[in-house]
């Protein structure tokens, strides 16, 4: 997914991380993020054309800008008005900077302003599905079709054109809806084409980054391993690296990664936090001794783990002190196995997103972006972590990862499972987690698990789970006999890569069979319900 041609390398470092950025002349699209929870689809957009992509602060600076290389920038759209007191500003120097950029919402009404023409709160507003009716079907929106819907959000419009300026294609409510400067290569959409709703929207992207930024596809999965390696290699030196394993796709990956790369140096170790689903632990330490080959230190804490979140009902608390206590274990037993220097994580580019502080506003300190929860592999670490981080699939999406572990030899049971959250089950019982509430929620995950596997299911649907609902009780009737008894959620989502997703349509069936046997066979419920709520406004997981 990446050149395997190298030049200078410029690192950005914190405390625990070094990241690394090639700045050789490989096919790369900065996008400037001004809050929209959009600007990570922009960048899985363009990855699906094979060209790399990052996401920086909208407030990135024109050196960081010309050190990173981009052949195209585009601007995110964002919550804000380019009239709001402090709204975010870009640089204005990147319009000279000589090539291509894409603004998008947000980034289009941006770039209307700065470069001298008019932006204003519109007549009526316009959300949801909208036509787009072409006046100039080359170049930029060459492929799309003359009336094809397009996803917009937005509440101000362009009234006025910079000079040099020309509309390529308006809707009913928005006489600019696509706008292009040809001779700077400036170009403008009101609406979002990185949305599924937007029909023609990759077409316009792939315009973009092939025609108009001339963009090679060198982002593939044989490069990134190559990278990868070689960077792994490079930063570990005769060095030993603990890696925390959960048996996901992400850190299972990453075992065969950083064994390929470094060999006996890698050490995995599986924490049991008691958090799991029933049966994984076992199965996850024979599959990986005996049919991988690769030695697994398997640690039963869930006692210490449990003690961190009695009493705790916050959700954001309960992600911080478990993610603590996974860093206390792992200190607490390197220093038997180790000695290390490195802890390795299975961190991606959306766990980094949704939990980051790396978009704030230099003026007031604020995020631009809402937070919308830490994970523990990236929000609950704490400053004095004594260990360096090495987190080689940190700038990688979900499918992308999946493409790495097929490549790398990972069996379908592993690269095609759906997601489990690192806090496990305890942010699947809301409110306090005790071992009782525990053992109801894994009998009743281990029948929706069932179900959806004999249904044939499981690959249609990116997660399917229950979750337990213990602050809340209702009346029911078994033989004969009243019940005061806990309701199960059942949560089933499709989705492309988490950050969007759906509620899954599953048959009547399904569902039913699941309500019987959650009801007949786990003991403290007397109820299923179906969440059918989607994300956004929703998350995937309730906690």
């Amino acid at each position: 997914m990446v050149s395997s041609t190298q030049a200078t390398i410029s690192t950005i470092s914190d405390a625990n991380r070094t990241e690394t950025y090639d700045s050789a002349t490989r096919s790369t699209i900065a996008i400037l993020d001004f809050g929209s929870q959009y600007s990570e689809l922009i960048a899985r957009r363009i990855r699906e054309t094979q060209v790399y992509s990052e996401v920086l602060p909208y407030h990135t600076s024109i050196e960081k800008l010309k050190e990173f290389a981009p052949k195209g920038i585009i601007l995110s759209g964002g919550p804000n008005s380019v009239y709001d007191q402090g709204a975010p500003m870009c640089d204005p120097e990147i319009w000279n900077l000589g090539i291509p950029v894409l603004g998008v919402c947000y980034g289009m009404q941006l770039m209307v302003k700065q470069l001298g023409g008019e932006v204003a709160r519109a007549d009526r507003g316009e959300y949801g599905k909208a036509a787009l009716l072409i006046d100039d079907p080359t170049d930029l929106l060459t492929n799309v079709e003359h009336g094809a819907t397009m996803w917009m959000s937005h509440g101000d419009s362009v009234l006025s054109l910079p000079e040099g300026f020309e509309v390529l294609a308006h809707t009913a409510n928005t006489p600019s809806a696509a706008i292009a400067h040809p001779n700077k290569q400036l170009y403008g959409v009101q609406f979002h084409p990185e949305v599924v709703h937007s029909i023609g929207g990759q077409a316009l992207i792939r315009n973009f980054v092939y025609h108009i930024c001339e963009c090679e596809p060198t982002w593939t999965t044989d490069s990134f391993i190559e990278e990868a390696v070689r960077e792994v290699r490079a930063q570990v030196g005769d060095r030993r690296v603990l890696l925390a394993l959960s048996g996901g796709v992400d850190s299972s990956t990453l075992a065969f990664l950083l064994h390929k790369a470094i060999g006996d140096q890698l050490t995995c170790m599986f924490i049991d936090q008691g958090f799991m689903r029933k049966g994984e632990p076992e199965r996850l330490v024979k599959l990986f001794l005996e049919q991988f080959h690769i030695p697994v230190e398997y640690i039963n804490a869930s006692d210490r783990f449990i003690a961190q979140v009695k009493g705790i009902t916050d959700p954001e608390e309960k992600r911080k002190r478990i993610g603590y206590e996974f860093i206390n274990v792992f200190e607490s037993e390197s220093k038997r196995l180790g000695p290390f220097d490195f802890l390795a994580q299975g961190t991606l580019y959306p766990d980094v997103i949704e939990s980051a502080d790396t978009n704030i506003d230099p003026a007031t300190g604020k995020r631009v972006a809402v937070k919308i929860k830490s994970h523990h592999n990236v929000g609950g670490l704490p400053p004095n972590l004594r260990f360096t981080l090495i987190e080689p699939l940190r700038m990688l999406f979900k499918d992308e990862v999946r493409k790495v572990g097929t490549a790398l030899g990972l069996p379908e049971e592993i690269v095609k499972r759906q997601p489990f959250p690192g806090p496990g089950l305890a942010i699947r019982i809301i409110g306090e987690v005790t071992p009782d509430r525990l053992e109801i929620l894994r009998n009743a995950d281990l029948i929706v698990r069932q179900e959806v596997n004999r249904s044939g299911s499981y690959h249609d649907l990116w997660q399917a789970f229950a979750v337990l609902l213990p602050t809340i009780r209702s009346v029911g009737v078994m033989g004969d006999q009243r019940t005061y008894a806990y309701p199960i959620v059942l949560r089933m989502v499709t989705s492309e890569d988490g950050m969007t997703a759906d509620w899954a349509r599953v048959p009547y069936d399904l569902l039913e069979t699941i309500s019987t046997r959650i009801v007949n066979e786990v003991k403290g419920v007397n109820r299923v319900v179906l969440d059918i709520t989607s994300k956004p406004p929703g998350t995937i997981e309730w906690e």
